[in-house]
């Protein structure tokens, strides 16, 4: 049995319910990239200097860039496909705190990876994308520079993963406390 405010989601939200197969896929995608990039980053971290510890940096900077490029276009799609409206059951604080984490989201998939380049830059080490398209160096080589670079990295990725936390258990709670259409709309695969 369906809660009644379920169905009135349904009926208020309007045409456009659901996101659509790019925008999915754009979110998911990222989602990945940085499901593997943040553990490697700790990871590669500690290791000493090898062959290794290079190529691990490297795959480490092409997702980073990755993740910079499809953010891009996510954007620029998003401008020509707007997502689906809010269900209209959230409160007025739910939207504001939707909006406010979608956009630090962007906010943080932007800021991050340039935070990694500048950093990169800062070390004397060029980014060369996928080891082919090589990125021009932001700022001249300075150790002082590096290590504050490092450590804003570093922190921008904490609370980066500390959001994408946020927003998952917000997901859940809506899908399973709720039984909204929160996180159907997000997932294709899921009967809608």
């Amino acid at each position: 049995m369906m809660n009644t405010q379920l169905l009135q989601d349904r009926e208020t939200a309007g045409p456009n319910t659901h996101y659509n197969r790019a925008a999915i896929l754009f979110h998911w995608l990222v989602f990945v990239l940085i499901l593997v990039a943040f553990p490697l980053g700790l990871y590669m971290h500690g290791l000493a200097l090898s062959p290794d510890k290079l190529r691990l940096y490297s795959y480490h900077k092409w997702i980073g860039v990755t993740v910079f490029a499809i953010t891009l276009a996510r954007l620029a799609f998003r401008a020509w496909h707007p997502p689906p409206s809010l269900l209209p059951s959230r409160s007025a604080w739910e939207r504001s705190a939707a909006l406010a984490a979608h956009g630090l989201l962007y906010a943080f998939m932007l800021i991050v990876p340039i935070s990694g380049w500048l950093m990169s830059s800062a070390m004397g080490f060029q980014t060369v994308w996928f080891g082919l398209i090589p990125l021009p160096d932001l700022i001249a080589k300075s150790k002082e520079a590096a290590g504050m670079l490092w450590l804003l990295h570093q922190a921008l990725n904490f609370l980066m993963v500390c959001l994408i936390l946020l927003h998952a258990a917000a997901a859940l709670k809506h899908h399973f406390l709720q039984r909204d259409e929160t996180l159907k709309r997000m997932l294709s695969w899921v009967q809608r």
